[in-house]
């Protein structure tokens, strides 16, 4: 393959014609170069400078498909050139039969754009994909979770720290339609191996998950509905909280609001400041 048909010809192309803005950044006084700078877009995928650049260079030449689907999001990719960048890397493109973890840039632009509203977008397993710095700030940053610990399900049926607080009846139906969603999701994807190993590793790790899971019973999350969340500097914070569904794809984006005029706005915003202060980029490879 021409160094002109590499991946760092498509990531070099691809960053320059996204602007600032579209990604959710400041656009700055001044700017000598068109699009994002490098490290805005290594910041934006999680990923090191150095290692940007060695992939622009032609220098790194085989990135992981973690690092693809990472790149996919920042860079705003359709489905298509996102499937493109997987070949030219030497990946196969994602089955459409499988999961999809890849990010529309209306749904990602969504996201950037209600900068002041806590919103995160969910995989169909509820594995977190990506959020904004107001859902980092109210609910702690989902950067600093790896592997397993970005799905919500793993988190909840192996007892890890949250910050939504419920009651013994408002955390039964939850549970239950978490599960019962994800049952749905196993029949939607079949081939989803990733999926059907989630699904036999909460079995083995939660009676109370398995329990569930043999009631076969199948529904979906969504609407609307009111959550209390437990700010460690802020205190308990009383939100409604939103699920919808992206056409085609069955992700899931979760936004929090509050009526303007109430005391858990204020504390709402509180809490973007909190959040601003704390946050840093990342610089990992």
């Amino acid at each position: 393959m021409r160094e002109e048909d590499g991946i760092g010809a498509y990531i070099q192309a691809w960053r320059r014609r996204l602007r600032p803005t579209d990604a959710g950044l400041p656009a700055g006084p001044s700017r000598r170069t068109s699009g994002l700078r490098r490290e805005e877009l290594a910041m934006l995928a999680s990923i090191s400078v150095d290692y940007l650049v060695r992939l622009e260079q032609g220098r790194a030449t085989n990135p992981s498909t973690q690092v693809l689907a990472a790149l996919s999001r920042a860079l705003r990719l359709t489905t298509q050139e996102r499937d493109h960048l997987y070949v030219v890397a030497g990946h196969a493109p994602p089955r459409r039969t499988a999961m999809t973890s890849h990010v529309p840039p209306s749904v990602q632009r969504l996201a950037d754009r209600l900068g002041d509203l806590p919103v995160a977008v969910y995989d169909p397993a509820w594995t977190i994909i990506t959020w904004n710095a107001a859902w980092a700030g109210l609910m702690g940053d989902p950067s600093a979770l790896a592997g397993r610990d970005r799905n919500l399900l793993w988190r909840i049926f192996t007892g890890q720290s949250s910050r939504v607080r419920k009651s013994g009846d408002d955390a039964d139906e939850f549970e239950t339609g978490a599960v019962a969603d994800l049952r749905r999701a196993s029949g939607s994807y079949p081939d989803d191996t990733g999926l059907r190993q989630l699904v036999d590793d909460l079995r083995q790790a939660s009676p109370r998950f398995a329990r569930l899971w043999s009631s076969r019973a199948i529904g979906t999350t969504g609407g609307s509905n009111s959550k209390t969340i437990v700010h460690p500097a802020v205190g308990p914070i009383t939100l409604d909280c939103d699920v919808l569904t992206v056409a085609g794809s069955d992700l899931r984006i979760v936004v929090y609001t509050a009526d303007p005029s109430s005391p858990d706005a204020d504390r709402l915003r509180l809490t973007q400041i909190i959040g601003l202060q704390e946050l840093r980029p990342r610089d990992t490879p």
